[in-house]
């Protein structure tokens, strides 16, 4: 079977001196380049077998660290990596990604299950096996740009956070997808606080 890319830009919250820097390798509900979506816990089985790797630019002979968190939480697949500073592309990974010149990611798999819709002709990603995780120079989907995050004093309202999500760089849809995840995962009559709440923890991972 053959292995698949799907690519997203991150933002970094940080690159720290270490080398250890976050980010999202996929996003839920949110329609790739290539029509497909990828459904929670798509990744769960996987990784519960192995971690993936942490490669530069999908080159198997290229390590360049390794990942020593990965998880599905309410957004996607949060990812947080540790280059390898002491090699020379590990180096090179760390200053480019300070410097914001590289900021992609893009996930290898292989399909397990998934669903076609012939309608839409939309592929749905039920359960993958992830072999691999990229630092990309162009990714896909250039969308996640953050300026700033608001405190949670400052969103009064679900279309403050839309709005908020919309300025850390998500496109309207993809705002509206990740606010629909999160009221469909807490209760129906949940008020905006508990919501605000949600998308303020997620939201700090993108934060520089």
């Amino acid at each position: 079977m053959q292995t698949k890319r799907l690519e997203f830009s991150f933002e970094l919250k940080s690159i720290e001196e270490d080398g250890t820097f976050t980010g999202y390798g996929s996003v839920f509900g949110v329609k790739d380049s290539y029509d497909d979506i990828v459904e929670p816990g798509a990744f769960v089985e996987s990784l519960n077998v192995r971690k993936p790797a942490l490669l530069w630019q999908h080159r198997s002979g290229e390590p360049i660290g390794v990942y020593t968190e990965i998880k599905e939480d309410n957004i996607g697949l949060y990812m947080v990596g540790k280059l390898a500073l002491k090699t020379q592309r590990g180096a090179e990974a760390y200053e480019l990604m300070k410097m914001g010149a590289v900021s992609g990611l893009s996930i290898g798999f292989q399909t397990r299950e998934d669903s076609y819709d012939k309608v839409t002709g939309i592929r749905t990603l039920k359960k993958v096996d992830l072999w691999e995780v990229s630092l990309v120079t162009f990714p896909a989907n250039d969308s996640a740009r953050v300026q700033r995050v608001k405190t949670f004093e400052e969103m009064k309202s679900i279309n403050e956070i839309e709005d908020c999500l919309r300025d850390a760089g998500f496109s309207r849809t993809e705002a509206k997808a990740i606010i629909s995840r999160l009221q469909f995962l807490g209760r129906r009559d949940a008020v905006e606080e508990e919501i605000k709440e949600r998308v303020l923890k997620n939201l700090q991972i993108l934060q520089s």
